[in-house]
């Protein structure tokens, strides 16, 4: 290994606040082409592991009562909190992927969980110390399924979900999609140097890079004599196109991944974001949204139950992921509420939505924050109930790229996880669940 180039990723980090022993440990085992999110991924679940001093076993941890203050109650009296465990797993296959040989098809609910109305919460994996244990005893102590996206396309994923959805007889959408960037892309098969032996895309962010770095690697590469490149060029170029998701387009020319490449991966139809004011908006909300195929994946065991369609209050619609699911399903949708603060985001849903040709009403709302009772109480009467509550919560100081406010569910965003709750409850006591 290259000890002046080791010592320049371990102080990037020691930079970012990560103990000196802990970078070194990260670099030496990820390698000097991770990236700087692969490398701050594996030192939280390191520091994970050494303060439970368990490798990949359930921590010790019983959890308080949560809160509930100002909260309408769903039970009488007290109610039992059992020792809830969370741990992270290095292989995040959740309950079970299409192709993966180990499965669990049965687990056990609180009876206060079970469904309907089934609930869906989303969130990165690799949030603060105690996040996902916290997020778990508010939502009736069910332990987070973890899953990576890349099971599901050609991109990395790592996310939690925490719901009370059935795990039996799940199926994946039809046509299976590629799963390769040799898949996603064939054109790219010609100028695809054997050096760069990626097979899959790092985690597609909210942006991307710009023509100087396309650019200058395109001049390093044609600086160089020969038909390969040296060791070191190589690792320089394979280290911008892992942080960056560069793909090859032209002999020594990579480029960012456009809008529309980024809807393929992710599940979306072709220009589903056309409502998208700018490429900067596009790769914004693309970045923030689910993926649908894994989404899809997990929700295909409501389609039998849902046949004749179902309501749905969405949270956080973004630019519709979860609708998009549902509609690839076959799911009608009866009845959205859609909570969504970005006007680009809803007016790409907006757009879906007509696109498409959606029957059912669509209710929009601006602000999580300003949803009330007798709000609530409006929509459940006027369609006899909820039957999913879907969520994908704001993860701006959960994220391990945040080094300025990763201050957990304390943080000014991610705290609005509290108003699904809130919301959740409400649904709940209202429908006598």
């Amino acid at each position: 290994m290259d000890f002046t180039a080791k010592d320049k990723m371990v102080a990037i980090l020691v930079n970012m606040g990560y103990p000196a022993v802990d970078a070194l440990e990260a670099v030496e085992k990820c390698g000097l082409q991770a990236e700087i999110m692969e490398l701050t991924d594996y030192i939280y679940a390191a520091q994970m592991e050494k303060q439970h001093d368990v490798i990949l076993q359930e921590p010790a941890y019983i959890w308080p009562k949560p809160p509930h203050d100002n909260l309408p109650s769903r039970s009488r009296g007290k109610r039992k909190f059992c020792d809830s465990r969370v741990s992270l797993p290095k292989e995040m296959i959740g309950f079970g992927v299409p192709g993966h040989p180990r499965y669990i098809v049965e687990r056990r609910l609180p009876k206060s969980a079970l469904g309907p109305p089934y609930f869906y919460y989303e969130n990165v994996a690799y949030s603060p110390k105690g996040t996902w244990e916290t997020m778990s005893r508010f939502l009736d102590e069910i332990k987070p399924e973890f899953v990576d996206s890349k099971y599901f396309c050609a991109a990395a994923r790592k996310r939690g979900y925490i719901h009370n959805l059935p795990i039996l007889n799940r199926f994946r959408l039809s046509p299976k999609p590629p799963c390769t960037i040799q898949e996603a892309f064939p054109d790219s098969k010609r100028w695809w140097p054997s050096w760069d032996r990626r097979t899959q895309l790092n985690c597609l962010l909210t942006v991307v890079s710009g023509f100087k770095l396309s650019e200058d690697i395109q001049k390093r590469l044609e600086s160089c004599p020969g038909a390969t490149p040296p060791k070191e060029v190589q690792e320089y170029v394979l280290a911008k196109c892992r942080k960056r998701n560069l793909i090859w387009v032209g002999k020594n020319n990579v480029a960012p991944l456009e809008p529309e490449e980024m809807e393929m991966i992710l599940g979306f139809p072709k220009n589903h974001t056309r409502g998208g004011t700018t490429r900067l908006d596009k790769f914004r909300a693309l970045g923030n949204s689910f993926q649908v195929n894994t989404v899809a994946y997990h929700l295909s065991v409501l389609k039998k139950e849902f046949s004749y369609g179902m309501n749905v209050l969405s949270l956080f619609s973004g630019i519709g992921g979860a609708e998009v699911a549902l509609h690839r399903l076959g799911i009608p949708l009866n009845h959205v509420v859609s909570v969504e603060s970005s006007e680009v985001n809803k007016n790409i849903f907006r757009s879906w939505w007509k696109q498409t040709n959606q029957r059912g009403t669509l209710i929009e709302i601006g602000d999580i924050q300003h949803i009330t009772i007798d709000m609530v109480g409006q929509w459940i009467k006027a369609f006899g109930g909820f039957d999913l509550i879907i969520v994908g919560s704001p993860c701006n100081n959960l994220a391990g790229g945040n080094r300025v406010s990763r201050n957990g569910l304390d943080g000014e965003l991610s705290s609005l996880f509290y108003h699904y709750y809130r919301i959740l409850h409400i649904v709940r006591d209202m429908m006598g669940r």
